[in-house]
């Protein structure tokens, strides 16, 4: 069961903070609706990192929500592994809610115990605290993990946990997202595009700021182990901070990218790559085109500018 915790009082938003949730969520709609204002979208290149079947990229201005560079974003995708960050999207809203906290207990079932690698190698009948769930999921893309905080959030059953990602999606403006489990496990009705993964990446980091440094850890402990992780761009490119690899045979290799410097800041998706190697070749190509280009001024960039 959830823990639940009551506040003693109720509190209020002030004016630029309410003022600064209609800009994300004018941003999302921007990147989710694909702004006439966005700049011109260069042709694809003639080399790509993965086969035209499944590849996807872009590039979005993560402080206008500008599209920079596109190729087939809005063409329907496996997500594979980029699932959990909407795992650990509702995770991160729980503990915003107050009905947990880092130290409440997960239970690990049977099931979520005997899931395929990637695994944390939980055993069934023990619990995991949320932080270490976080962690696992966010560094080791953990499918155990994954599932037991599907059953915990969704009242026990991950297929209830699953309707309720395909709905926060839909609030998001993921209008191309239909989440079946909590992993990213094959599931030929599990799809997304890359602008809603750009969308969810958005989101990520503009409403659980005080939670997105655990997308920059490239490693933690766990049981006395040191558990690494799966993203090699942390920590060898200046600026990446995040967010998320995938990986199932029918996708591909995936990325979503989070990556600031100064003040400017890219979200950069690539979906289908042929190798992990490739796929973040293409990150670096990407980062390195658009990085030094200035971003557009306007509203939403203002208030993103303030913390």
């Amino acid at each position: 069961m959830i823990q639940q915790h009551t506040l003693s009082r109720q509190t209020f938003p002030s004016p630029l903070a309410l003022l600064r949730r209609a800009a994300i969520l004018c941003l999302m709609l921007v990147v989710a609706g694909c702004s006439t204002t966005s700049t011109l979208e260069p042709p694809a290149p003639v080399n790509l990192p993965g086969p035209a079947s499944r590849y996807s990229e872009l590039v979005i201005d993560a402080s206008t929500g500008a599209t920079l560079q596109q190729i087939d974003s809005r063409a329907t995708r496996y997500p594979a592994s980029l699932t959990k960050m909407m795992t650990l999207y509702l995770l991160f809203e729980a503990l915003d809610q107050g009905r947990i906290t880092k130290s409440s207990q997960i239970p690990v079932s049977a099931n979520a115990a005997r899931q395929p690698p990637s695994r944390l190698g939980l055993k069934a009948g023990q619990t995991i605290d949320v932080e270490t769930a976080i962690e696992a999921l966010a560094v080791k893309s953990g499918n155990d993990t994954a599932v037991a905080v599907g059953e915990f959030l969704g009242g026990g059953s991950e297929e209830q946990f699953a309707r309720q990602m395909t709905a926060r999606a839909r609030q998001l403006g993921m209008s191309a997202t239909t989440f079946r489990n909590a992993s990213g496990l094959p599931d030929d009705e599990q799809r997304t595009t890359a602008r809603d993964m750009a969308v969810l990446g958005l989101a990520l980091r503009s409403r659980f700021p005080q939670h997105f440094h655990y997308f920059s850890k490239r490693e933690f402990t766990f049981n006395g182990r040191t558990i690494r992780g799966h993203n090699d761009l942390l920590g060898r490119v200046p600026g990446v901070d995040g967010i998320k690899t995938g990986y199932i045979r029918a996708s591909g290799y995936n990325i979503v990218t989070s990556v600031t410097r100064g003040s400017r800041r890219l979200i950069i998706v690539v979906m289908g790559a042929d190798s992990a190697r490739a796929r973040n070749a293409q990150v670096e190509v990407l980062i390195d085109k658009y990085m030094a280009q200035p971003s557009s001024d306007g509203m939403l960039g203002a208030l993103f500018s303030k913390n």
